[in-house]
C-alpha cells in the first residue's frame, strides 16, 4: 500500500512571462518609395506595432527580432514520491489516505455483502486445477451476521469476470489474449437459504484433489456453526447448481432445510470445526469435529444411512476451544487450540478421550487459530490473542506427562492485535497467510534467507528506532475493516479470499 496526500500541492509562479509594453517607435519620417497611404485605422495599427516591436530598433541591421519566451513550466516542483506505507511505523495523517499500489498486484477486486460474513469457505468447481487465464472465477460458501437472528442466511456465492489488474503503463500491443487485458467490474452472484441464527463458522466437506465437483443428483455438504449452539450440515450442491444453469429450481426440501443437525453442545455456541475424509478409496465417509466455548469437543461420522453424532466428548482443555485441525497424514488425529493458552495433539482410539500430547503454554494468551501443513506434516502453525505467529516442529512436542516445552522452530511479532485466522498454502509448504484485527493480510514464506549482514540479529529488532521488516514478511494486503478469515483458493495457484465486516476481497499478488 502506498499513501499520499488527499490535496495536491499549489504551484507557484506564473506559466508564461510577460511581454514588454513599451520600446522605441518607428521613425515616422522614413521615406516610403511608393508613397504614403492615408488609412482611417492608422493609429490603433502604430499602436500594436509599438507593442509587439518596441524593441526592434535593438537588432542588428534595424532587423525586428522576435523576443524570446522562457520554457513553460508546469511546476516549478515535482509531486512527491508515493510511499510504502508500513503499519506500527507510519501513521495516516488528517488529509492522507491509503491507497493500493496496482503494480503489486496481478488481480484484485473488491466485493460488498448485504450483511457481513465472519466466517467463509472456498468451494471446489469443475473449472480444473492450476488456472492461470482470466478472468477467472471461484465459487464460496458463508454464513451471515445479521442484525437479527432470523434475518441469517447461508449463501452460496460465485464470483466471475475477475479480471487481471490494469497498471498504468500497460502495453496496449502485449501477446495476452483479449479478454485477459480486459478492466471491467466483478460480478457477484448468490443464492441463499435462510438459516436461524448468526453464523460463527461455515467449513465445507474435502474432496478428492483434481476431482470435479460432484453431479447435482450427488450431495455436497457444509457445516455451519449457528450462535444458538447447534451445528447443521447443509446439502448445497443445488445451490451451486442454481448458478451455474439459467432457470434451474433446486428442490427446497433438499436445500433449504439441515440434512442433519448436531446437538451434542446443548446451548454452548462454538467456533472451531473442521472436517476431515477417508480420501479417494472411499470419499463419502466423512468425520467432522466441534468444539465449543465450555471445552468440549464432539467427533460425528458418516454411515450408509447418514450421519452419526458421538455423545462422548473430548475433554483436556479448560477453556474455550477456538479452533480443530485433522492431521493430513494420519486420519485418527488432530490438533486443537483454547483460550487456556495452549495447543493439544489428539487421538480418536485413545482411550478416556484425553489428549496425547500438547503445548503448554504456545502463547501467552488465547490460542485463536491454528493450520496443519499439508505438504510437510510436522508442521504446525499457530496464532495468538496478542498478535504473535508461531511455527511448531510436532517432532519436538512430548507425550503427555512430561514438563518439557517446546520452543517454536520460528515467532512473528508483526501484527498488533490478535490473529483472526491463518492458512498454509495448499502447494507451497514454506508458505502462509495470516489476518489480524489490525486490519492486515499478510503473505509470509519461511524459505527466504536473511541477508549476510542480518544474519545473528533477532527478526523484529528495529534499525534507529525504526520498526523493521522480517525478511519473511513478503506482503502486506490492507483496506478492509475488521479482517476475520482468510483463505488460498485451492485452484488458483497463488489468490488469496478474505471476509470482514465491508465485504469479501480476493487478490493475487506478484510474490506469490
Amino acid at each position: 500500500m502506498s499513501k499520499r496526500s488527499a490535496s495536491d500541492r499549489a504551484t507557484d509562479g506564473q506559466a508564461f512571462a510577460k511581454a514588454s509594453g513599451s520600446g522605441a517607435k518607428r521613425d515616422e519620417n522614413e521615406v516610403n518609395d511608393i508613397g504614403e497611404f492615408e488609412d482611417a485605422w492608422e493609429d490603433e495599427i502604430e499602436s500594436e506595432e509599438e507593442v509587439l516591436d518596441g524593441e526592434a530598433g535593438d537588432g542588428e541591421d534595424g532587423m525586428d527580432v522576435d523576443e524570446v519566451m522562457p520554457a513553460i513550466e508546469e511546476s516549478e516542483e515535482l509531486p512527491p514520491a508515493p510511499e510504502a506505507f508500513i503499519p506500527g511505523t507510519h501513521v495516516l495523517g488528517k488529509d492522507e489516505i491509503l491507497e493500493p499500489d496496482d503494480s503489486v498486484y496481478i488481480m484484485r477486486h473488491s466485493m460488498n455483502v448485504t450483511w457481513p460474513c465472519l466466517s467463509f469457505d472456498v468451494l471446489r468447481d469443475s473449472l480444473g486445477d492450476e488456472r492461470q487465464r482470466y478472468p477467472a472465477t471461484a465459487y464460496l460458501v458463508a454464513g451471515t451476521q445479521a442484525d437479527q437472528a432470523s434475518k441469517n442466511e447461508l449463501s452460496v456465492f460465485k464470483m466471475s469476470s475477475l479480471h487481471r489488474t490494469q497498471k498504468d503503463g500497460d502495453d496496449s500491443d502485449s501477446d495476452e489474449d483479449d479478454d485477459d487485458a480486459l478492466d471491467e467490474d466483478a460480478i457477484l452472484e448468490f443464492r441463499s437459504v435462510p438459516h436461524h441464527g448468526g453464523v460463527n463458522r461455515v467449513r465445507a466437506q474435502p474432496l478428492p484433489l483434481s476431482s470435479p465437483l460432484p453431479p447435482a443428483s450427488q450431495p455436497y455438504f457444509t457445516a455451519t456453526w449457528a450462535d444458538n449452539g447447534k451445528v447443521h450440515i447443509w446439502d448445497i450442491r443445488p445451490l451451486i447448481e442454481s448458478l451455474d444453469v439459467p432457470g434451474y429450481s433446486w428442490d427446497k426440501s433438499r436445500t433449504n432445510k439441515p440434512a442433519f443437525t448436531i446437538n451434542s453442545h446443548g446451548r454452548a455456541e462454538g467456533f472451531a470445526m473442521d472436517w476431515a475424509s477417508s480420501g479417494n478409496a472411499n470419499p463419502s465417509s466423512l468425520r467432522l469435529l466441534t468444539g465449543d466455548v465450555h471445552s468440549k469437543i464432539y467427533l460425528t461420522t458418516t454411515t450408509p444411512s447418514g450421519f452419526n453424532a458421538l455423545s462422548q466428548p473430548f475433554t483436556s482443555h479448560t477453556s474455550s476451544v477456538e479452533d480443530l485441525q485433522w492431521s493430513p497424514s494420519e486420519p485418527t488425529v488432530f490438533a486443537s487450540c483454547s483460550a487456556d493458552c495452549s495447543v493439544q495433539i489428539w487421538d480418536v482410539r485413545s482411550k478416556g478421550r484425553r489428549s496425547v500430547a500438547g503445548i503448554e503454554p504456545a502463547h501467552e494468551s488465547d490460542v485463536n487459530v491454528i493450520s496443519w501443513n499439508r505438504s510437510t506434516s510436522y508442521l504446525l502453525l499457530s496464532g495468538g490473542d496478542e498478535g504473535g505467529i508461531k511455527v511448531w516442529d510436532l517432532r519436538n512436542v512430548q507425550k503427555k506427562g512430561t514438563t518439557v516445552v517446546p520452543s517454536p522452530v520460528a515467532s512473528f511479532k508483526w501484527h498488533t492485535a490478535p490473529i483472526t485466522s491463518i492458512e498454509w498454502h495448499p502447494t507451497e509448504d514454506s508458505i502462509f497467510a495470516a489476518s489480524g484485527a489490525d486490519d492486515q493480510v499478510t503473505l509470509w514464506d519461511l524459505g527466504v534467507e536473511p541477508d549476510d549482514d542480518e544474519v545473528g540479529t533477532p527478526m523484529n529488532d528495529a534499525p534507529d528506532g525504526a520498526r523493521d521488516v522480517p525478511p519473511q514478511l513478503l506482503f502486506v494486503h490492507q483496506g478492509q475493516k475488521d479482517v476475520k478469515e482468510v483463505h488460498w483458493h485451492p485452484q488458483i495457484p497463488g489468490a488469496v479470499l478474505s471476509t470482514a465486516l465491508d465485504g469479501f476481497n480476493i487478490f493475487k499478488t506478484i510474490s506469490v
